[in-house]
């Protein structure tokens, strides 16, 4: 299987190119949430094709897509659904929401209130949804991408730390270079840019990936590698709050899938750092005054991850 593994890896990433320039990484972290039962937080401004990314992945996977475009006035409801009343039969019925599916775009997802947003964190978590006290369980797989604009913070609404951690991964999106940008619009015009994508994972493979992850190696140094990773983090004075267990738990699932992808039986400390910038930088708070000085997330869990030895 990890051969397989690897070459639909491969096919993946190549359909991908066709569509979106310079998403290799992120690409790739979007496959490893899904093995792993994840989710993603993607940040950019508008136009950098985070939902255009989020579409094609779905393809790709041969998943059920469906969009939520979060404004102010959007109701937990109109995530999960409701009870309403049949006046023809007589009776009560549940209206099942949109979060009933496998890949979830939840757009912009800061302009919704703080009530709104939580109505993901039980689909998020425990992967169902109660509605007037019946619980519905979400088909798997599920994964919630999630998108949000770092510029325009008028009529937005911060993520609350309960819900930052529930994503596997937080990614920045930038604007692309010059030439990059000379590339997306190559792609964009070009004759195949309407080609409807092949199917590369179907659901059941993304299942039984995430069921293999269990035959991975994790030793005890690694264990104690990514514990002294944490601790180490919680104990830097710059930081208000540190990363939760889920955090060490996400690091250690991530490299899982890394060495699965490099037909390895056993995680490396180099998997587990790979993407830990992705993973940690947003279970962290820094303290008002580091703040203050521009001091980042990411400079902080840079400079921490350089002093620890992994040998």
């Amino acid at each position: 299987m990890a051969n397989s593994f690897t070459k639909k890896c491969e096919d993946y990433q190549n359909l991908v190119s066709t569509r979106l320039v310079g998403f290799e990484k992120i690409a790739e972290c979007l496959l490893i949430a899904l093995v792993v039962k994840g989710h993603v937080l993607l940040e950019g401004p508008p136009g950098v094709a985070k939902t255009m990314l989020a579409k094609t992945f779905a393809a790709l996977v041969d998943a059920k897509f469906k969009r939520i475009q979060f404004t102010p006035d959007l109701l937990p409801t109109d995530i999960l659904g409701t009870v309403i009343y049949d006046p023809a039969a007589k009776r009560f019925s549940t209206r099942l929401g949109p979060i009933f599916t496998n890949i979830l775009l939840a757009d912009e997802i800061n302009r919704a209130s703080p009530k709104t947003q939580s109505a993901l964190l039980e689909a998020m978590e425990e992967r169902q949804v109660t509605i007037e006290g019946n619980t519905y369980p979400i088909e798997e797989p599920f994964m919630v991408i999630a998108t949000e604009n770092p510029v325009e913070q008028e009529g937005t609404y911060p993520l609350p730390e309960a819900q930052l951690d529930r994503f596997l991964f937080k990614i920045s999106v930038d604007y692309p270079s010059e030439e990059d940008e000379v590339k997306v619009l190559k792609t964009k015009f070009s004759a195949d840019a309407d080609r409807k994508l092949p199917q590369v994972f179907t659901k059941s493979e993304c299942m039984n990936l995430n069921k293999q992850l269990g035959e991975i190696f994790v030793s005890e140094h690694i264990m104690r590698f990514v514990s002294e990773m944490t601790n180490s983090l919680r104990k830097n004075p710059s930081i208000a709050w540190g990363p939760s267990p889920r955090a060490s738990i996400s690091c250690i699932n991530v490299g899982k899938a890394l060495a699965m992808l490099s037909e390895r039986g056993y995680i490396l400390p180099a998997d587990v750092l790979a993407y830990s910038d992705w993973i940690i930088s947003h279970r962290i708070g820094l303290g008002p005054e580091y703040e203050l000085e521009g001091v980042t997330n990411a400079d902080i869990v840079r400079k921490t991850l350089e002093d620890i030895d992994t040998v």
